[in-house]
């Protein structure tokens, strides 16, 4: 067998005449070659798109901005808006999330709302190497499946005229 010899060496300290330089905790989002920044509006995208992804929520934001995001789907050409019914505070290296949603008639709350955080935190944290420090939710209706008879109906009977 052989002998293997391990070398430690110490880094040396910054000296008092030369310049110095902080050193900070190594994240993905800054290093020495460079620092990116994110805009909240990729994470609140994010954070719609990983919300939405969750099984019982029917729709994202409160009734006037689903009343817009309604009217804005229905112009040929628009996007749909993955932000809609999110608010975000985007730091250095972390991130708090504000969602304002609306959940399917018969799913438990506390469970949906446990799966919602869980799946955005994963996205952002993820996507973005920030850290998701918390996910607020607010419950503002429960969709019951006999609106979208009525929707349907009313699409129906303005079809040709």
């Amino acid at each position: 067998m052989t002998e293997q010899t391990i070398t430690t060496t110490k880094t040396p300290t910054p000296s008092t005449t030369g310049p110095t330089r902080s050193v900070a905790t190594p994240s993905g989002l800054s290093s020495e070659h460079g620092v990116t920044t994110i805009a909240d509006t990729v994470v609140s995208k994010i954070a719609g798109i990983a919300a939405r992804d969750v099984s019982g929520v029917h729709s994202l934001g409160g009734g006037a901005a689903r009343a817009v995001g309604a009217l804005r789907e229905r112009i040929p050409g628009s996007r749909v808006n993955h932000s809609q019914g999110v608010s975000v505070e985007v730091g250095e290296r972390q991130a708090a999330v504000d969602i304002e949603l609306i959940a399917e008639y018969g799913v438990a709350i506390s469970d949906l709302a446990a799966s919602v955080r869980r799946n955005v935190i994963t996205s952002v944290e993820r996507m973005t190497g920030l850290q998701v420090t918390e996910v607020n939710l607010q419950v503002s209706d429960v969709h019951l499946p006999e609106e979208d008879d009525a929707d349907e109906e009313s699409v129906r009977t303005v079809r040709v005229q």
